[in-house]
């Protein structure tokens, strides 16, 4: 009986699925993409060998997830109260907490130090600002000081392409803080549309989160306020020396597809089954993650096309 009993108790083992998990490979993706795209459409991408480009990609990537890793073991506490990450790592037992921030702080160095020697050292100051933000001022700081915590960390996520852009160019342009300000101004609404959705997880867990605080009425605002500002920012990226006809045409329908959900989301009465206007909030929040990645790749698909003159303006 004891046998059974203490096997019963007993932390389960952490397997090599548990140490990817750790790393957010979602999110890490995301990353990885945004980077990718910002070192393709930047200038010197051309002068860039394969083996370097891939390198750098690599270590982003590296860094992207010693970010999570850092973020998993400092939220470990409100992971383990909310429903849609109890089951990671940390919080589940599977990775001790120790373990984690051995491994984003370990990580954290590597990718620094290699994307310094295969690149050059703004992508590398880049990056070690863009992990200490996210960790530090994101994850430590505002994340359970203010409602605000999504809007100002989301500088975090909004840094990749512009390291992708110094990688390629070893500096940073109008162009690269376009892609940087379209992620920022994109994070708010994509984030409040899952929240809504989820807030009671966010109150069990006592983040102030805006839904929280300032209740769903006004997120659904705040929502559609930052939609719309979204709008000129794509459209000037679209405008830029890195866009083009068909990344114009792809911010168009994109952003008229947005605004129709956040309009949406604002207008719908509060008196709807949760059932129904949850199926609203989530709508938008699947189709927000469309709408990044559709812009980068009609970037990428701009530059593919240009040396052919059939891309670019």
């Amino acid at each position: 009986m004891t046998d059974v009993s203490n096997s019963l108790s007993r932390t389960p083992e952490a397997g090599f699925g548990d140490y990817v998990a750790l790393l957010k490979p979602r999110v890490m993706s995301l990353v990885v993409f945004t980077a990718l795209a910002g070192m393709v459409v930047a200038p010197g991408a051309g002068a860039l060998h394969p083996v370097e480009a891939f390198a750098a990609i690599l270590f982003i990537a590296v860094g992207a997830g010693a970010s999570g890793a850092l973020n998993m073991w400092w939220d470990a506490d409100i992971d383990a109260v909310m429903r849609r990450t109890a089951g990671r790592p940390v919080p589940s037992g599977r990775v001790a907490g120790g373990e984690a921030l051995a491994v984003g702080l370990g990580l954290s160095g590597l990718s620094v130090m290699m994307l310094a020697l295969a690149s050059n050292l703004v992508a590398a100051g880049l990056l070690a600002f863009t992990i200490f933000f996210y960790a530090v001022v994101y994850s430590m700081w505002l994340k359970r000081a203010t409602p605000q915590n999504i809007v100002i960390g989301g500088a975090a996520g909004a840094f990749p392409p512009v390291i992708g852009w110094a990688v390629a160019t070893g500096g940073t342009s109008v162009e690269a803080w376009l892609m940087f300000a379209l992620i920022f101004l994109w994070t708010p609404p994509h984030f409040w549309a899952l929240a809504l959705f989820m807030k009671d997880d966010y109150h069990r867990a006592g983040v102030p989160m805006l839904t929280v605080t300032h209740g769903r009425r006004a997120t659904r605002g705040q929502i559609l306020a930052y939609t719309v500002a979204l709008v000129p920012v794509s459209l000037a990226l679209a405008l830029s020396s890195v866009g083009g006809p068909l990344t114009l045409a792809v911010a168009v329908v994109l952003n008229a597809v947005f605004l129709h959900g956040a309009w949406a989301i604002r207008a719908r009465d509060e008196a709807v089954a949760e059932a129904d206007a949850y199926a609203v909030e989530k709508r938008v929040f699947r189709f927000s993650l469309s709408y990044t990645f559709l812009h980068f790749a009609a970037l990428m698909a701009e530059r593919a096309l240009s040396p052919v003159g059939l891309g670019g303006w």
